[in-house]
């Protein structure tokens, strides 16, 4: 594989048709821009060029080669401008991960405000409780809610969110509300996820750390599953308070235990750690800080 450097050098001698030209127009000098051209007709081992004192003329192995240089000349500067483009501006596809429940309420009423700002953006947004892989899956954003950032990505930190129990007002009329978070044993809790940690909540107390094992008779993996049935009136859960504020906001959900303070949860923006980090993806990070970073009524 012939170097590019020497295939748009040999492109420019021919376009040109002088090397005193072609090297004003590349910046460089003629001996350097001579010797470029002799070591690629030296590599492909044919002669390209036919050189007199007064002209030069392509070979005919010369004059298939340059059809081919002209092309990938082209397309090098194509590409470099693509990527100059993306650079400059926001532009292009921008792929991202959110779970099911904060994505649909906090993601996804985000993205129209977006996309004003930037409409050369397009974005798909992804909502899913499982872990994904950005690499494997081609994902360029993912926002996670975790104490524990993964040590292979870069996470920036959103916001945090307070970690409350809850549950609908039939459920609390039925079955009273707990006074102390070692009641809640004896309440119907809805379990997120299958993990044995699911069954063991934890507190903030006067004494200190506080943890109840609590029990009931449905898990599911997903947090939109979980606040579905808890407004359907099945048990308690306890979900972040960015999950389930427009239910606690219309009455449909009421906290309890609201003086032991849960440990908060942190909402990041996670990404490869790539150097060059795209425009698109930097200003959607951006976006969302300035969003979650500004006073709320």
């Amino acid at each position: 594989m012939q170097s590019l450097v020497a295939m748009a050098a040999f492109a420019r001698v021919v376009e040109t048709g002088s090397f005193t030209a072609a090297a004003r127009d590349l910046g460089v000098s003629t001996p350097v821009l001579s010797k470029r051209v002799a070591e690629l007709e030296r590599g492909l081992g044919a002669r390209l060029l036919h050189r007199t004192t007064r002209r030069l003329s392509l070979t005919e192995a010369g004059s298939a080669f340059y059809e081919h240089c002209a092309r990938v000349v082209e397309e090098a500067g194509k590409a470099e401008e693509a990527v100059t483009r993306l650079s400059e501006a926001p532009r292009g596809l921008l792929r991202v991960t959110a779970p099911v429940a904060f994505g649909s309420s906090h993601v996804a009423p985000a993205v129209p405000e977006f996309l004003e700002r930037h409409p050369e953006v397009q974005v798909d947004l992804e909502l899913n409780d499982r872990i994904v892989d950005l690499a494997a899956e081609g994902f360029d954003l993912a926002i996670r809610l975790t104490g524990n950032p993964q040590p292979n990505l870069v996470a920036r930190r959103l916001t945090s969110a307070s970690r409350l129990v809850c549950a609908a007002p039939a459920y609390w009329l039925r079955r009273g509300k707990p006074r102390t978070p070692a009641e809640l044993a004896h309440h119907n809790c809805i379990l997120y996820g299958t993990a044995p940690g699911a069954s063991e909540w934890f507190f903030n107390g006067p004494a200190g750390e506080e943890r109840v094992r609590v029990s009931g008779n449905f898990r599911v993996n997903g947090s939109d599953a979980l606040r579905e049935a808890a407004l359907g009136g099945l048990g308690v859960i306890r979900l972040t308070s960015l999950t389930v504020d427009r239910e606690l906001a219309s009455g449909l959900l009421e906290t309890a235990l609201d003086d032991y303070a849960s440990p908060d949860t942190d909402i990041y923006a996670m990404y490869l750690p790539n150097r060059y980090l795209s425009k698109k993806t930097r200003v959607f990070i951006d976006f969302l800080s300035e969003r979650y970073a500004a006073p709320t009524a």
